[in-house]
């Protein structure tokens, strides 16, 4: 079986990992810091804090935004869970807008339709790796700024709808020739098991806030608020005669530990070659399908983006979903393995359970209906490229004859 998406665990990792072990310090110490001083000279922001996850980031990161019941933050309705649990987390509620109708992004439109006084947050998703448009929801923004009421100190100073970009598939990607997490307010990353940079689980905020924010001061709330409110940190309390803490608040257990961190630097420092070889499977793919009228592509480069290469989203052309499922299970019968990104929201017990219903969100489910993930990461090799394409052509062939 060809996996659809597994780690790159080498022994350069291991050697890390192991090394990390050996130190005496497993925990939140010198690698993670020294890993959120990397992150941030990558993307270019202004300060990065590593979490335990995306979520747990995003969800801190609205609760400091002060987003709470009788808030709105607008989000996708094609996304994973994730995006829109933190949300209800806080009290808030998500507000879905529908797919573009030409990629898997946002649509700009339902979001300038979807502003009231009550929207504090839009969180555009960059689904697949490549980046939504953020200067078009910057000047939505700016257009709707007379509608925006302030609920907290950090909302009055922005004076605005905060961007809080839900990028964890889009690490290393570009808008602009800028890498993404220096373009979003604020932006999280996932390094999940799955993505393109790893720690195991992880994740990371980056912060690009105006000058009117004090970064650092915002690295110390963060760090005071991912460890259950602590002041000092355990690396800061093994200093001489530094045993003594106090808890500023009732906070959270969210932090990043030096063996996800140990992955996470190794993965960090060779990321360009992991990419070149992303663009280079996506690449044979396009050649391949390209010549099939069944195939739809998916836009990875433009003029102002460059995707990180996360998602190779193959379409199907007049397909229904019982068919795409159908195609789906050939394609495993000859051992190759596929996946769908996503479910949109609407479709799940969840969020039907709270009114939401997919027949509000068209572009959203033609595209789910169609789609078919493919198998992108490092280690894939050429062969195994060639097989996919191979199972891919052959189950669309059986199923849509």
């Amino acid at each position: 079986m060809i996996p659809f998406s597994p780690p790159r665990i080498d022994q350069a990792v291991i050697d890390e990992v192991t090394a990390a072990l050996q130190s005496g310090w497993i925990t939140t110490g010198p690698r993670t810091k020294q890993f959120e001083k990397e992150i941030t000279a990558y993307c270019g922001s202004k300060n990065t804090i590593a979490v335990s996850a995306w979520t747990t980031g995003m969800e801190v990161l609205l609760r400091w935004w002060g987003v709470g019941p009788g808030d709105e933050v607008i989000i996708p309705a094609y996304t994973y869970c994730a995006s829109a649990n933190v949300v209800l987390h806080t009290g808030a509620t998500p507000v879905f807008v529908d797919s573009d109708p030409t990629d898997f992004n946002l649509s700009l439109a339902e979001v300038a339709e979807a502003i009231t006084p009550r929207t504090k947050v839009i969180m555009p998703v960059d689904i697949g790796g490549l980046p939504c448009d953020y200067d078009a929801l910057y000047q939505i923004i700016a257009d709707k700024k007379h509608l925006f009421e302030a609920g907290s100190p950090e909302q009055e100073k922005l004076g605005r709808i905060l961007i809080a970009a839900d990028a964890a598939h889009s690490f290393g990607a570009l808008y602009n020739n800028c890498r993404v997490g220096s373009i979003a307010d604020i932006t999280v990353f996932s390094f999940h098991a799955v993505k393109n940079l790893t720690t195991a689980e992880g994740g990371a905020i980056t912060f690009n806030l105006p000058e009117q924010f004090d970064h650092e001061e915002i690295y110390k709330t963060f760090n005071m608020k991912i460890l259950h409110g602590q002041s000092k940190d355990a690396l800061a309390k093994t200093q001489k005669g530094a045993w003594r803490y106090d808890v500023l608040e009732p906070g959270y257990k969210c932090n990043m530990t030096d063996i996800q961190a140990a992955i996470g630097l190794v993965e960090l420092r060779r990321y360009q070659e992991n990419l070149d070889r992303r663009k280079l499977i996506f690449t044979q793919y396009d050649q391949a399908f390209s010549t099939h009228k069944w195939a739809q592509t998916p836009t990875y480069q433009n003029k102002q983006k460059t995707s990180s290469y996360h998602l190779y989203q193959l379409r199907i052309h007049n397909c229904t979903e019982a068919q795409r499922d159908a195609i789906i299970q050939a394609i495993f019968d000859h051992d190759v393995a596929v996946n769908v990104h996503f479910q949109p929201l609407p479709l799940l017990t969840a969020y039907k359970n709270l009114g939401y219903q997919m027949a509000a969100y068209p572009n959203a489910f033609s595209h789910y209906a169609a789609e078919i993930s493919l198998p992108v990461y490092y280690d894939l090799t050429d062969t195994q490229v060639q097989t996919v394409i191979a199972a891919v052509c052959a189950s669309v062939e059986k199923i849509l004859k």
